[in-house]
Parts: C-alpha cells; structure tokens; sequence
C-alpha cells in the first residue's frame, strides 16, 4: 500500500471532529463520562485509525448489546468503537480491567457530568 504523505494528520483532524461532535450529542442520553481510548489517545494515529471510546453509561442491557445504543443514537460518522461500563463496573473494575487501567492511564474524561 502507498503511504499517503500528511493523512495521519488528516485523519487526526477527523477524529478530533467527530469527538467533539459526539461530545455534544451525550448530555440528553445520561452518559456520566467518556474517555478516549486507543491510538488516538496515544497519540498514535494512522491514516485508519478508528475512534475508540469508552464510556460510562447507567444501563441494564448485557455488555455485547451496550455499544448498539450509542451506535443508533449518535450516528458515528467514521469509524468508532464503544466500550460502555456501568457506574457500578467502573467503580469496581477501574484498577483491575486491563482496559479500564489503560485508558485512564491516558488522561482526563473528555466528557463528565460528576
């Protein structure tokens, strides 16, 4: 595959967008926090890198079901990948989910209502 000279910073300026638009859309859904997670959090964005956030969402519905709300609700507009953990779980998990350890590893929410 050619390498595309500039499109990391492209695609950067994209997922930048994207989270802020997203950011916006949270407040009527009750999400009380989200955090981006992956590469872009890392700072390591290719031309593919997708948008990866978690959040942490008051919810009933099993794990595997959870990302469809978001999904169907907030339209994504590139590539996005929701991790979605109850209050409970992130209270409980924050320190043993490999996940959860990762990404507040990487900073601050970018959304938070507490």
């Amino acid at each position: 595959m050619p390498m595309m000279i500039g499109f990391a910073d492209q695609r950067r300026a994209m997922l930048e967008a994207e989270l802020a638009r997203l950011v916006e859309e949270l407040p009527p859904l009750g999400t009380r926090r989200l955090y981006v997670a992956g590469a872009f959090a890392r700072g390591d964005v290719r031309h593919d890198t997708p948008l990866e956030l978690l959040l942490v969402h008051p919810t009933e519905e099993p794990w595997r079901r959870r990302a469809d709300f978001f999904v169907d609700h907030l339209r994504p507009r590139l590539q996005t990948h929701f991790l979605v953990y109850t209050p409970d779980e992130f209270d409980e998990l924050h320190e043993a989910d490999p996940t959860l350890a990762r990404t507040l590893a990487h900073g601050e929410p970018a959304y938070a209502t507490d």
